[in-house]
């Protein structure tokens, strides 16, 4: 649980890394949200190296949960309701990411 909600974690910043400059390219919002976007992506890459598996593996599985933070985004911040499909899709990239991390191995 603990390794998952690091991803989560993980996955906020980066989101809100790039959702900043989206708001200022498409949106028209303040140059200034650059600032707290680097910062936030700079706390992303710290936070990827707080993570106990080999960097590749931690790579791989972040992609999973980072789909379903994406969905989550998708419904609490832009305001759209996740379909089945969304939900069915992340629930597929969770399932991914765990057999990725919590995988037996013998190394």
């Amino acid at each position: 649980m603990k390794i998952f909600g690091l991803f989560l974690i993980t996955t906020l910043a980066e989101i809100i890394g790039c959702y900043l400059p989206y708001l200022w390219l498409r949106e028209g919002k303040s140059v200034w949200l650059l600032v707290p976007a680097a910062l936030s992506l700079a706390i992303f890459a710290w936070l990827l190296s707080l993570h106990p598996a080999a960097a590749g593996r931690v790579y791989a599985a972040y992609g999973g949960v980072y789909i379903f933070m994406a969905i989550l985004w998708l419904w609490a911040v832009d305001g759209i309701r996740p379909t089945t499909w969304d939900l069915v899709g992340s629930g597929v990239a969770l399932v991914g990411m765990a057999i990725i991390m919590f995988a037996p191995r013998s190394v």
